[in-house]
């Protein structure tokens, strides 16, 4: 259960630092072209995403969002180990 919190959180976090960075990034670089800094925020979004899912998908099954681990919690699709 360690294993699929670490790599979750690392997921989520890797993700966040993306987002941000790249919208910084995009920003930085367009010139005043929003519709450029958005291509260039998408595009590397979606690569790291699909970085991560390939990478952490088969440790957590990569949600990277609380929300849908929540759900999907509560709906009794992830179990907690027996102690």
């Amino acid at each position: 259960m360690r294993q699929k919190l670490a790599a979750e959180a690392i997921g989520s976090f890797m993700l966040f630092a993306t987002v941000i960075g790249s919208g910084i990034m995009a920003e930085s670089l367009a010139g005043g072209n929003v519709a450029v800094a958005l291509l260039g925020n998408t595009l590397a979004t979606g690569a790291m995403l699909f970085v991560l899912i390939t990478m952490l998908g088969p440790v957590s099954g990569a949600h990277f969002n609380p929300a849908v681990s929540l759900v999907m919690r509560l709906r009794g699709e992830i179990t907690t180990p027996q102690a």
